[in-house]
């Protein structure tokens, strides 16, 4: 057997359900993770032949994030041409400023969601797959937050700056494999609806988020899935360590 294995966590709603639906037409066996499951990803990979398997659990939580990843690579088929895992599953976290952002336990959850998730999955997927001599490429969905201080945002910067930086660590480490840490640029997701919702003391910059959604900017989560699948399967992948999508826009 041959073929394309690919997991995408994160993938209930957003550029993840977007990410699934996109990849459930053209890969052999499309495993997905998140608390929910996407009816229409499903509809998609039986109608195409693709086996479709979903995982249940909340990465916010690191029990879960550990079930996940044995549960997937316990039981990985270990006769694919390439395995791609797609760490999209993240969330904005708290938006505080210093003499507010005191909520331990939120910091640390969208810590678990927005890294150790990656982290730990990118670790077992390299550990099973390193004998194989297959294609390995890993996709961590990062942000330009990660790259350039937002205030009100300490958490979500801190935890994309992180996710840039171990993937930089962890190309230095598993050269068999080739991994980036994407940009995805705005977004006409749940997590913009979120932003907005905000106020100007928590977030300084919620005025140019609001025009950004009244002008159109937003890109559709479809679009831009569609535009990173190309990328992943172009010249371009992983040709550098920290990458933004909207250098490769049709």
């Amino acid at each position: 057997m041959s073929g394309t294995i690919a997991i995408v966590t994160g993938a209930s709603r957003g550029l993840g359900a977007a990410l699934a639906r996109s990849l459930a037409g053209s890969v052999r066996q499309l495993i997905t993770v998140s608390r929910n499951s996407d009816p229409e990803t499903q509809q998609l990979a039986e109608a195409s032949g693709c086996q479709h398997v979903h995982y249940g659990h909340d990465l916010s939580d690191v029990q879960h994030i550990e079930a996940a990843a044995l549960g997937i690579f316990a039981q990985l088929d270990q006769t694919a041409d390439q395995y791609l895992l797609i760490n999209n599953a993240g969330s904005l976290g708290p938006v505080a400023q210093y003499d507010t952002l005191d909520d331990a336990h939120a910091i640390s959850s969208t810590f678990n969601l927005n890294v150790t998730s990656a982290m730990l999955l990118t670790t077992a997927l390299l550990r099973a797959t390193r004998a194989l001599g297959a294609d390995v490429r890993v996709v961590n969905i990062s942000s330009g937050a990660g790259r350039s201080p937002t205030a009100g945002w300490g958490v979500y910067c801190a935890t994309k700056a992180a996710l840039d930086m171990y993937t930089r660590v962890a190309r230095l480490e598993a050269p068999q494999a080739r991994l980036v840490s994407l940009a995805p640029g705005v977004i006409d997701t749940s997590m913009q609806a979120t932003i907005r919702s905000g106020n100007t003391d928590d977030f300084p910059d919620l005025a140019r988020f609001n025009t950004m959604n009244e002008t159109g900017v937003l890109r559709s989560p479809q679009a831009v899935a569609e535009n990173i699948i190309r990328y992943i399967n172009s010249e371009h992948f992983a040709s550098k360590e920290l990458d933004d999508i909207r250098q490769y826009s049709q």
